[in-house]
């Protein structure tokens, strides 16, 4: 089906150039299209225009008949959806036929939290070798700033305001931000950038390295966090989101103040903020459990 393929380079393209979108969210439409056009690759089809609903329908029934999980399906929806809106502007297509075809039903899945107590052991570290400072210092501006993985690789030297505990964050749809930085994170911070000034011949923008001085890549980045986690005895494989979504947790816990939390996070629309206020709720939830002295009764009573 070469006209979908020079269509999806069209896309890709126009999301990255035109849209501005990120490299890897570029490379996440890419796949979820990767599906139509192995689909349409299998069935014969070998014009985009004359792609039906009842196409779009059969290819979430193959994937869903082949293990692909509702929220994944979701997801390549949406992305088919965006696509054929272009090629509707493009003129390629008269109509989207992904517009009233709906992915499987799935459950609200709360993010998993690390409490204070097991952010405070993964940030425990004692290791003062150069690594190890990186990383710590890493871990605690995830953790003080709630960045994004994409944001804090992409961070520069010039993005960085110490002296004022800020950061100038370049988020979704490249939208600034200013995060403030929490006292001990500049503290790690300070001296993380004392060590960098001698692992690299300054030509180097980025504020995070590895050994042969050049930007930090968000695998890197993964893996190191995964190891920490081991290091640090954490029940819980540690990443990047998770000490996103522990910032977001812990300070609503803290505040109470919603739109606070989605300015800070970069959410464009406040019911991805949300979810933190059930994450809060389900936290009051179990220490009523613990707690009170009716709740065992009333679980008992319910069991009956």
């Amino acid at each position: 089906m070469r006209q979908a393929e020079k269509w999806l380079e069209r896309f890709i393209q126009h999301l990255r150039n035109g849209r501005r979108l990120s490299p890897m969210t570029c490379e996440s439409y890419r796949r979820d299209l990767d599906h139509l056009i192995a689909f349409s690759h299998l069935h014969g089809i070998d014009n985009l225009a004359g792609i039906t609903p009842a196409e779009i329908r059969a290819l979430v029934a193959d994937l869903h008949l082949h293990g692909t999980s509702g929220r994944t399906i979701r997801k390549m929806l949406s992305a088919l959806r965006t696509f054929f809106r272009f090629l509707m502007q493009e003129g390629v297509v008269l109509h989207n036929p992904v517009t009233d075809v709906r992915g499987p039903k799935v459950g609200r899945r709360l993010p998993r939290v690390l409490d204070v107590d097991r952010v405070a052991s993964l940030l425990e570290i004692q290791d003062e070798r150069p690594l190890a400072v990186r990383d710590r210092a890493i871990m605690e501006l995830l953790y003080s700033s709630g960045l994004r993985l994409s944001e804090l690789v992409a961070l520069d030297l010039g993005d960085l305001r110490l002296g004022e505990a800020l950061a100038r964050v370049l988020g979704k749809g490249q939208k600034v931000r200013i995060v403030p930085i929490g006292q001990t994170a500049c503290q790690v911070l300070g001296k993380w950038l004392k060590i960098r000034d001698g692992l690299t011949d300054g030509g180097e923008a980025a504020v995070f390295i590895n050994q042969r001085g050049t930007r930090l890549s968000a695998r890197s980045v993964q893996a190191r966090l995964h190891r920490w986690s081991l290091l640090q005895g954490l029940d819980t494989r540690a990443h990047p989101h998770l000490l996103r979504h522990a910032f977001a947790s812990h300070l609503l816990e803290s505040s109470g103040d919603l739109r606070a939390v989605q300015e800070l996070l970069g959410h464009a629309d406040i019911a991805t903020t949300q979810i933190y206020s059930h994450l809060d709720f389900q936290h009051l939830a179990e220490v009523y459990d613990r707690s009170h002295p009716r709740a065992k009764r009333k679980r008992q009573c319910s069991q009956r």
